[in-house]
């Protein structure tokens, strides 16, 4: 896992508040909403790490659609980014 996804799952974990997720066992394509993530993430949360994203990387979701595809994964998530990040 490279450094951009690690700091997302951080990340991910702060703005969540899963102080119970052992972070080493999340894997980069791990889908992070749904039954079968390792995260138990819901859609509110996904909302507020769209928020997080946006505020830290300068990366907006315009659409729900694009949320849907973005959030899949944290692999997914830090592609999105690196490719439309305004961050240096």
């Amino acid at each position: 896992m490279d450094e951009l996804q690690q700091e997302l799952i951080r990340l991910i974990c702060t703005t969540c508040n899963l102080d119970d997720v052992d972070t080493e066992q999340v894997g980069p394509d791990d889908p992070l909403i749904g039954p079968d993530s390792p995260l138990g993430i819901d859609s509110l949360d996904a909302l507020e790490i769209a928020v997080a994203v946006q505020k830290g990387y300068g990366v907006r979701m315009d659409s729900e659609n694009t949320s849907r595809e973005v959030l899949q994964s944290v692999a997914c998530l830090a592609d999105y980014i690196s490719k439309n990040s305004r961050k240096p």
